[in-house]
């Protein structure tokens, strides 16, 4: 994922700055990649830089006119639309295009600079008449700085291969990380699952001063929106649809070519009935796979056709699932573990989005923001698959869940579940594309955290924001059932339909039961996974870790070198392993975490790495 990297030290030059020329090369992972370093010596700062060509982050470092402000930013950042040109006005040397007013932003009010920045974004700001630099990050934490602090330096990168890069001693994994992932999928509390890389928390603003750290402060908590008042029902929501039909122009900017990625649902429905888009001038797809168009293609064409834009699906099939080991390879070592390898087809579909638009639009975190939707929990691990000295910290991720939970629900959205569950997943989509979210604007998470004390409210006022930016986006259900005329004998049925192949094509599938798996593979000769998957999902892992990938499951969980991992029991490996492939049982998301496991040692731990 582009961003930055570097170290802030004490030590001289000719030290550090082929330190950093290591880091940035890390880094650079696309021939469509731009990279750069700038040095500030008597700061003792040396900070690189990764970024898409033709992004608005690719012209750095910013500097004011009197070259006594440099900035290094990575990102996106929305701010109101018409502040280049209200700059320019008064007198700063703005670009209309790019983010050259941010620099000039700082010079007008230095105190409110940070708090007034706008999406996800991380950058190191140096101020030659204060004598500070500040590494800063959006309010949010998605788009993470990893760091690391030693006598000799203070390391910080976008990927925490960069610090693994400078700082080979540090290829260790911490035990309470590797708890966390498997246990939630992802680790917790700002830490990684690397020994001794942390990452840093959300709106921080940590001072530098001559080649050491200062102070370690936050210019946002999210209780400065936790205590505004609720609104009534219509207030709220008159508000909420204001703010966003304004503000959703800001994710439309730039010259690039921009693309939604529609799916089903109503997130991007709500975005698409506010577009106003010319007709064929807003190209959409949608992923899908080859057993059938799946809900969210049906759906996505029609919507698509009715706001005269172009659409296209993209499949995945043969072709990733021939390439499977490449992109698992790939996206593990894109993500340093973040996601498992069953989100190796994000990454696949976004090299083939890329060739559609650069930047993608999603409707991400609306329903997590709107509705706070918890899309992870801790799940037990079979039993006899780790030592037991895992299995303590494993326990123990399962008690540091419960804690994180108990705030606000819009707070443990926006605040920890989106940047520690979901970021994997964005940083494998930016590998490739420059993705945007009207959904986590600020204005508009302001305004959520305003919603009135009433049950299941925000759960249908999606419906009433399509319905006012676009009535006839209303009439067609989601892909869940929702919206259409559910109120008719035929809108019921049709819900109740979808439900039900949903589940069931759940439990045909990752919720498969083991006696279930055992009577599907007396009967597999009939293929009955033919009149249950691809009607909801594009991906069916359970039925390809038996088939075409077979054998590549067995040559990496297998291999001697797996099996001695110390956390493993080789047993109760090898008997997944077996029961899965033989039809047996069902050990899906098993499966995914041992070969995900795997990876991050080949890639980033065993010496030869």
């Amino acid at each position: 994922m582009p961003g930055i990297v570097g170290l802030i030290t004490k030590k001289p030059r000719r030290w550090a700055e082929p330190l950093l020329h290591k880091m940035v090369k890390l880094i650079h992972h696309e021939s469509f990649y731009e990279t750069g370093t700038w040095i500030e010596e008597s700061f003792g700062v040396y900070v690189g830089w990764s970024a898409h060509i033709n992004s608005l982050s690719n012209q750095m470092p910013l500097c004011s006119e009197h070259r006594d402000i440099r900035l290094v930013f990575s990102g996106q950042e929305y701010h109101e639309l018409g502040t280049a040109r209200r700059l320019k006005q008064h007198g700063h040397a703005v670009e209309e295009e790019g983010v050259s007013y941010l620099v000039h932003l700082y010079e007008e009010d230095p105190a409110s600079f940070l708090i007034s920045l706008n999406g996800m974004f991380h950058g190191l700001l140096i101020d030659r008449n204060r004598g500070t630099a500040v590494l800063f990050n959006d309010r949010y934490g998605m788009h993470p700085i990893r760091y690391h602090e030693s006598e000799e330096a203070f390391y910080f990168a976008a990927e925490a291969k960069a610090i693994l890069a400078a700082c080979p001693k540090l290829r260790a994994i911490d035990p309470k990380g590797l708890g966390e992932f498997i246990s939630c999928g992802c680790v917790l509390e700002n830490r990684t699952i690397f020994r001794n890389i942390y990452t840093q928390p959300p709106a921080s603003a940590w001072i530098f001063r001559g080649g050491s750290i200062e102070r370690k402060g936050t210019y946002f908590e999210p209780h400065d929106w936790e205590n505004q008042s609720s609104l009534d029902e219509e207030t709220y929501y008159q508000e909420l649809r204001d703010t966003f039909s304004h503000n959703l122009q800001r994710y439309f900017e730039g010259p690039e070519r921009i693309a939604l990625a529609l799916t089903g649902g109503l997130d991007t429905r709500a975005i698409l009935a506010w577009r106003k888009a010319p007709s064929r001038s807003f190209p959409c797809y949608t992923f899908g796979g080859t057993i059938r168009d799946c809900q969210d293609v049906i759906i996505a064409r029609r919507i698509a056709a009715l706001c005269q834009q172009s659409h296209e699906t993209i499949t995945v099939g043969d072709e990733f699932l021939s390439k499977f080991s490449h992109y698992a390879q790939r996206s593990i070592y894109l993500t340093e573990g973040n996601v498992d390898v069953s989100r190796s087809s994000d990454l696949y579909v976004s090299e083939k989005a890329r060739a559609i638009a650069p930047i993608k639009v999603v409707g991400t975190y609306g329903s997590e923001i709107l509705c706070q939707a918890v899309t992870f929990k801790p799940i037990a691990p079979v039993p006899g698959l780790f030592c037991p000295e895992i299995i303590l910290n494993i326990h123990q991720a399962k008690n540091t869940y419960a804690n994180v939970r108990c705030v606000h629900p819009v707070t443990f959205a926006a605040f920890r579940q989106s940047p520690w569950q979901h970021f994997g997943i964005l940083a494998l989509e930016q590998s490739q594309l420059i993705v945007r979210s009207p959904y986590l604007d600020n204005d508009f998470v302001r305004t959520v955290f305003r919603a009135p004390k009433v049950d299941k409210f925000s759960n249908d006022i999606r419906l009433r924001l399509i319905y006012d930016g676009n009535p006839a986006l209303r009439q067609i259900r989601s892909d869940q059932g929702i919206g259409g005329n559910s109120k008719s004998i035929i809108g019921a049925a049709s819900r109740w339909l979808l439900r039900f192949t949903n589940k069931a094509e759940y439990a045909y599938d990752y919720g498969m039961p083991h006696w279930v798996a055992r009577m599907d593979h007396y009967f597999s000769a009939f293929h009955l996974e033919r009149l249950f998957l691809g009607r909801h999902k594009f991906l069916h892992f359970r039925i390809w870790y038996r088939s075409v990938l077979a054998e590549y499951v067995r040559q990496m969980l297998l291999d001697p070198l797996t099996l001695g991992r110390p956390y493993l029991e080789r047993k109760g490996v090898e008997m997944i392993v077996r029961n899965h492939l033989k039809g047996y049982k069902n050990y899906t998301t098993e499966i995914h975490k041992l070969i995900t496991l795997e990876l991050m040692h080949r890639l980033f731990l065993d010496p030869v790495s």
